[in-house]
């Protein structure tokens, strides 16, 4: 069962390894905000039969624009020889895998995008039978409005390589995948392999993402649930976390502080009920929030690695919608919620970009509810129970 590439109620992507060069897209510009015109990248290479997206080199003008949406303040680019004033988020020099992108709606793209604007150089693992959309939608600019970071500047990722996180190695891999057309033309794209091919290509990385999850019976109720569907929404959204750390903690830099980071998406299905939310996923994400606990042990005595995961409320990404009820679960936090808001893609990355940082150099086995407090409400106070209270409103 392939991985599919999970973000709010996390259900997500990844993607494998090409043997094949890709060379000099044709510029093209395009405005964005209508105050800065973008070119498209020059190139895409692959080394290591990576499927890679060497930097996409942008040249472009821009006026003063204004960012709504509060988010990380960029240390590098424009910033970079500017004095700094506050407690800022420094990531420069430091190189960050990501687990599960496969689109600029989800929460994997939105960490990476964080962990961009801190100075962090960028790679990403995408699911093998995504890639080809994935890249062809970065060459083609469809992705330029969503990779404007705070400074203005664009977000390059340096290398997309393909990953299919539910198998370890190559001989896991059965049959009938290794002759699936979607796997056509793709190498290097097991855990192990992608581990392999970092390593060949950049030595070492410091933040590890797991952003990946898929039940494939996430529409039926748990007494409906197979022992079939059941396994593999637990190998695909748990286990792979414990096989993705397993196999890239060689090559995580413990370095000085801050050490290495690795962080997961958890959902708060894992210790409440969420009706619709089935075919396993609740257990899943139980099994990933204490496999974060006991791998938050075992990589901070082995390498002085911190392991923590987010909890994140529901986003209206793509890979939600499948399930099928995301508005109504994104209109219950608004509604229930101590924030009454709905939750910013951004304000996940940017929690990433704080756990990866050396502010949070103490934090490790750590479940970080990102959800504007709905983990803390005990009763849904939009009930009709409750017309008769006198519960605050937003004043907004």
């Amino acid at each position: 069962m392939a991985t599919t590439a999970a973000s709010s109620l996390q259900m997500a992507t990844a993607r494998p390894c090409i043997s094949s060069s890709r060379r000099a897209f044709g510029s093209s510009s395009k405005m964005l905000n209508d105050n800065f015109k973008v070119a498209s990248w020059s190139k895409l290479s692959s080394t290591c039969h990576t499927s890679s997206v060497q930097s996409f080199q942008r040249s472009f003008t821009s006026s003063s624009m204004k960012m709504d949406k509060f988010v990380t303040r960029a240390m590098a680019g424009a910033s970079e020889n500017k004095p700094v004033s506050g407690l800022p988020i420094d990531l420069k020099g430091k190189r960050a895998f990501i687990a599960g992108v496969a689109d600029d709606n989800g929460y994997g793209w939105a960490i990476a995008k964080s962990l961009a604007a801190a100075g962090a150089e960028i790679l990403v693992g995408t699911w093998v039978p995504a890639l080809n959309i994935f890249e062809s939608s970065l060459r083609r600019g469809k992705f330029d409005e969503s990779r404007v970071l705070p400074d203005g500047s664009l977000m390059e990722i340096t290398k997309v390589y393909p990953l299919d996180a539910v198998f370890d190695n190559p001989e896991d891999v059965p049959e009938e995948i290794k002759t699936n057309k979607r796997y056509a033309g793709s190498s290097n794209w097991t855990v192990q392999e992608a581990a392999e091919c970092v390593k060949n290509d950049f030595g070492s990385i410091d933040i590890l993402v797991h952003s990946l999850a898929n039940g494939p019976e996430v529409v039926k109720p748990l007494l409906e649930t197979s022992r079939k569907g059941y396994l593999a929404a637990i190998s695909a959204s748990s286990y792979s976390y414990v096989s993705l750390l397993k196999h890239f903690l060689p090559i995580i830099n413990p370095g000085k502080l801050p050490r290495g980071s690795s962080i997961s998406l958890t959902y708060i299905a894992s210790e409440r009920i969420i009706p619709g939310y089935g075919g396993g996923m609740s257990s899943a994400k139980a099994a990933l929030e204490s496999d974060t606990r006991v791998l938050a042990f075992e990589a901070g005595r082995r390498k002085g690695i911190r392991v923590n995961t987010i909890s994140a409320g529901p986003l209206r990404s793509r890979a939600a919608k499948a399930i099928g009820f995301i508005d109504m679960m994104i209109d219950y936090s608004s509604a229930n919620a101590p924030l009454e808001k709905e939750l910013s893609a951004d304000e996940v990355g940017n929690t990433a970009a704080f756990l990866a940082s050396p502010l949070a150099s103490a934090i490790t086995g750590g479940v970080i509810y990102v959800d504007n407090g709905l983990n803390a409400m005990g009763v849904g106070v939009d009930s009709p129970i409750f017309e008769n209270l006198n519960i605050p409103k937003a004043q907004h």
